[in-house]
Formats: C-alpha cells, sequence, structure tokens
C-alpha cells in the first residue's frame, strides 16, 4: 500500500496537470472565438462568389476553362486538413480514419495525398504513403496567402493534367462541442453544378463574361480551400478546449479520489499507532 508521502506526491502532480489543462482550455477559448468570427465572415462570401459563378456559367454558353475539363478519375490527389498539434480529442484521428477509408475505396486509383497539418502527414509517412506536398504549421499563422498557395500548386497538378480530380477531407465547424468531419469534391468543377439553380440577377460586365469566368474560377478555388483552413482551424481549437474541459474535470475526480485514499491511509496509520500504544502500556 502507498505511504502518505507517495499519495501526496500523487495529488500534486494530478493538481499541476490539471492546472495546464485548465490554462490550455483557456487558451483554447480566446482562439476559437476569433477563429469562429473569421469562420463566419467567409462563408457569405464564398456563398456570393459561388452565386456570381453559377450567374456567369448561365450566361456564356459555352463555358470553358482549364478546372472545368473532366477526365476519368484515375489520379486523385486527396487533399487532408489536420491539426499540427494533438491534445484535442478524437479531431485528428477522424480525418485521419475517414482518409484511410477514402483510400481503400479507390485502392485502385493511383490515389496520392497533400498534407496540411503535421498530425496527418507524420501518420501516413510512416505507413509509406504517396505524399505529393504538404503544408505544415501554417494554422498558427494562418492567413489568405496559405489558402491561395495551397490552391495554386493543386490547380497547376490539374491543369497540368497530372491529376484528374481532387478531393478534401476537413472537419466543418458547428458549433463548440460539434465538429463534422466532411468529403467534398474540389476539382474539376462540374458545369451543371455551377449551372444547377439559374439566379436572375443581372450584371453589367465591363470586360468579357468569359474573362470575367476565367479570373474568378481560380479565385473560388481559392475560396474553398481558405474556408476548409479556416473550419478546421476553429474545429480545432472547439476540440481542443472540449478535450481540455474533460480532462480539467477527470482530474478534479481523480483528485477527489487520491484524497479519500489518502485519509484512509492516513487514518489506518493513526490507528494502529494508537493500538501500538495501549498494547505497549497493558503489557507494563
Amino acid at each position: 500500500m502507498p505511504s502518505v508521502l507517495d499519495m501526496r506526491r500523487r495529488i500534486r502532480s494530478v493538481k499541476n496537470t490539471q492546472q495546464l489543462t485548465k490554462a490550455m482550455k483557456t487558451v483554447s477559448a480566446a482562439k476559437l472565438r476569433r477563429a469562429q468570427e473569421r469562420v463566419v465572415n467567409a462563408r457569405p462570401y464564398a456563398n456570393q462568389l459561388r452565386n456570381i459563378l453559377m450567374n456567369l456559367a448561365g450566361k456564356i454558353e459555352d463555358v470553358t476553362h482549364p478546372l472545368l475539363q473532366v477526365r476519368p478519375e484515375e489520379r486523385i490527389l486527396l487533399v487532408l486538413v489536420t491539426a499540427d498539434r494533438g491534445l484535442c480529442g478524437a479531431f485528428n484521428s477522424n480525418l485521419v480514419r475517414i482518409a484511410q477509408t477514402f483510400l481503400r475505396d479507390h485502392a485502385a486509383k493511383d490515389v496520392s495525398l497533400f498534407s496540411v497539418g503535421r498530425k496527418g502527414r507524420d501518420f501516413f509517412r510512416r505507413r509509406q504513403a504517396k505524399i505529393t506536398g504538404e503544408a505544415i504549421n501554417i494554422f498558427s499563422r494562418l492567413d489568405y496567402g496559405h489558402g491561395r498557395e495551397i490552391a495554386q500548386q493543386i490547380a497547376d497538378l490539374y491543369t497540368k493534367a497530372e491529376i484528374d480530380a481532387v478531393y478534401i477531407i476537413y472537419n466543418e465547424f458547428k458549433s463548440v462541442i460539434q465538429q463534422r468531419a466532411v468529403v467534398e469534391k474540389l476539382l474539376p468543377l462540374a458545369k451543371s453544378e455551377l449551372q444547377e439553380s439559374q439566379p436572375q440577377t443581372d450584371y453589367i460586365y465591363e470586360q468579357p463574361p468569359q474573362e470575367i469566368f476565367n479570373r474568378l474560377l481560380p479565385r473560388y478555388v481559392e475560396i474553398q480551400v481558405f474556408r476548409a483552413l479556416l473550419e478546421s482551424a476553429a474545429s480545432e481549437h472547439g476540440a481542443r478546449m472540449a478535450a481540455m474541459d474533460t480532462a480539467s474535470r477527470n482530474a478534479g475526480e481523480m483528485i477527489e479520489s487520491l484524497t479519500l485514499n489518502m485519509n484512509r491511509v492516513r487514518q489506518a496509520a493513526i490507528t494502529r499507532e494508537i493500538i501500538e500504544v495501549v498494547s505497549g502500556a497493558g503489557v507494563q
């Protein structure tokens, strides 16, 4: 049975851990508020850009662009957006599990990975997966330039016909305690998808509609990638805050249990000493 001194050391260690988890929860809560604001602000812009593209697709009879070329999906690029750090519950493991399922379902295809985040990259690197590109340590200073750089690399690969389709896996932010892992097809953009709902808004074009379309389509891909990064960043902070809150409560319960056991051990020691004293006095 551990001594009272050992129990006190364990309690002190758990209290130190609890202080750390509470501090991490506070930091994640502060970062979550800023990340949530960025996600909420980015969604209307992405939706409006999509509406403009749909309107242009309806106005132009023959829409042509390299990103609209549809080819048989023999070479697929999977963009996996994970976190750079752990201690965020099942945030990373859910994404990795979905990515593994995607790879199994497309085992007959040539699937390569573009890893955003250290956790996903390290996981699949240890398993000798084909990693075409990576973007590491960007979530601490995430800005639009990161999304544009990743989107340009993806668009270049697709334009050069080195890949036939692009899918992206990320956690969509729903609430502080809820994130939804989604798989979205990023490229190619289907014409039917752009023209599925014909808006009635009419625009006055200073430039030919095809030229505007050619400039907006790459921007649309950049926005979709950047929005996915913002969604993932907010989801990560929410998952970490929930995980650290659970860890803090578990640490509190462990402290109570250890304190109760320590009191029992101490009381047993005191009782034993009293019995020894009384027994010694009776012998004399």
